[in-house]
C-alpha cells in the first residue's frame, strides 16, 4: 500500500468551481496529512486560488486544462469538446494511468459517468457501474445504488449490485457482513416485477458469506435504516433520491416558517435550539456527499455539483477510504466469488432437473 493517497481533483466541476475545490481540499488534507493532489484546470483561474493555501499548494501538483464541461452539457456533446482535453477527463485519466489513485469531481454527472465508463472500462465480470452513495437513515447510515448511473437491470446486475453495495458498506460503515435488502413495492415475495424477484431467489440460494441477504425493502425503509445496503436500478434510484432530497428542504422550510410564526414559537426555538442543531447536523446531507462509480476499474467520485468546501472535503475523503480499505480488488474477488456461486447453483439445478434421484437423496439427506 503506498505511503500517501494521491487524488486527481477536477477544478472546474461544479457550481462554484475552484475556489470551492481547494478550499475543500485543504480541509481534506488538515485531516489526512498523507493525502497528495493533481489539480486540473485552467491555470490562469486555479493558481492563485492554489497559492491561498500554502500547505496545499506544497502537496499539489497543477495541470492545465483549458477546457471544462458545462453542468448542462449532454454527456454525447461532453465528449466530442472535452474527450482527452478538459479537466474531467484528465482528472479520471490519471487514474487510468496510475498516476493518481482517484479522481473526484463535482461536475456533470453524466458526463462523469460516460467519460469514466469509456476511460477506465468496467471490471470482469460488471456488465455495467453504478452510482452508490451514502444515505442518512434513523439507524446511523445506508448504502444505496443504483442512484442513477444506469436505467434497468436483470437479475444478474442486480446481484452484482447486491455484492459492490455490500464491499462499500464494509469499507465506509465498518460493517464485516452488511444487510441487504432489494428495494421493492412489497415485501411479500410474489409482488415486483420479475427481475427483481428473480434476484431475490438468487440472492437466497447463494447465501454469500460476504453479505446478510434480507429480503425485499420497501421506500419507508430506505429511512429506517431497515437493511445496511438498499439495491435498486438506476430509475428508481435516482428518483428516490431526489424525493428523499426535495422532502428534507420541505420538512426545513416548514420549520423554519413554524418557529417565526409567533412570539411563543420564537421563544420556545430558543429553549430547544440545542435539540434543533443536532438534527441539522444529522440531516445535513453535506455530511454524507460523495458517491461512488462501482464497477470500474477504477476509483472516481462524484460530488454534489452545489458542494462548499466541507462538502468536497467529505467527497474527497470517501475517495481516500476507498483506496486505503482497496476497494477494487475487493469488489474483484467478491464479483468473482458471485459468478462461481451462481454458476454452481445453476450446474446444481441442471443435474438435479436431468436426475430427480439426486434431488430426492438431497432432501431425505437433509
Amino acid at each position: 500500500m503506498p505511503n500517501s493517497v494521491r487524488i486527481a481533483l477536477d477544478a472546474m466541476g461544479g457550481d462554484h468551481g475552484p475556489q470551492v475545490i481547494a478550499a475543500g481540499a485543504a480541509l481534506a488534507l488538515a485531516k489526512r496529512p498523507d493525502l497528495e493532489f493533481l489539480m486540473f484546470g485552467d491555470e490562469a483561474l486555479v493558481a492563485p486560488v492554489l497559492a491561498a493555501h500554502p500547505r496545499l499548494a506544497a502537496r499539489t501538483k497543477l495541470i492545465h486544462s483549458a477546457v471544462s464541461i458545462r453542468m448542462d452539457d449532454q454527456p454525447s456533446q461532453a465528449i466530442r469538446k472535452g474527450r482527452r482535453t478538459s479537466s474531467m477527463w484528465m482528472a479520471i485519466d490519471a487514474v487510468k494511468r496510475g498516476e493518481a489513485d482517484a479522481a473526484v469531481s463535482a461536475g456533470n454527472t453524466g458526463a462523469l459517468m460516460a467519460m469514466s465508463k469509456i476511460c477506465l472500462h468496467t471490471m470482469k465480470g460488471v456488465e455495467r457501474p453504478a452510482l452508490a452513495a451514502r444515505w442518512p437513515t434513523a439507524r446511523g447510515q445506508s448504502v444505496v445504488l443504483d442512484l442513477g448511473a444506469s436505467i434497468g437491470a436483470d437479475a444478474e446486475h442486480l446481484v452484482a449490485l447486491s455484492v459492490m453495495g455490500a464491499a462499500m458498506a464494509r469499507i465506509l460503515l465498518g460493517i464485516d457482513r452488511p444487510s441487504v435488502g432489494l428495494l421493492n413495492v412489497g415485501v411479500e415475495e410474489i409482488k415486483g416485477i420479475e427481475e427483481v424477484k428473480a434476484a431475490g431467489r438468487m440472492l437466497r440460494e447463494a447465501d454469500f458469506a460476504a453479505l446478510d441477504y434480507r429480503g425485499f425493502v420497501e421506500g419507508d425503509d430506505i429511512g429506517a435504516g431497515t437493511v445496511d445496503v438498499v439495491v435498486t436500478e438506476g430509475f428508481t434510484g435516482n428518483i428516490a433520491l431526489k424525493t428523499a432530497e426535495g422532502t428534507a428542504k420541505q420538512i426545513g422550510a416548514y420549520l423554519k416558517s413554524a418557529m417565526g410564526s409567533s412570539l411563543m414559537s420564537r421563544i420556545g426555538y430558543l429553549f430547544a435550539r440545542g435539540a434543533f442543531a443536532q438534527l441539522k447536523e444529522k440531516m445535513d446531507p453535506r455530511r454524507s456527499n460523495g458517491a461512488v462509480f462501482l464497477g470500474l476499474e477504477g476509483i472516481v467520485v462524484k460530488s454534489h455539483g452545489g458542494a462548499d468546501a466541507l462538502s468536497f472535503s467529505v467527497a474527497i475523503d470517501v475517495g481516500y477510504e476507498v483506496v486505503r480499505q482497496q476497494l477494487l480488488s475487493q469488489i474483484g474477488e467478491l464479483i468473482a466469488q458471485a459468478h462461481a456461486t451462481l454458476a454452481q447453483n445453476l450446474a446444481d439445478a441442471a443435474a438435479a432437473a436431468a436426475n430427480p434421484t439426486i434431488e430426492l437423496q438431497a432432501r431425505g439427506a437433509s
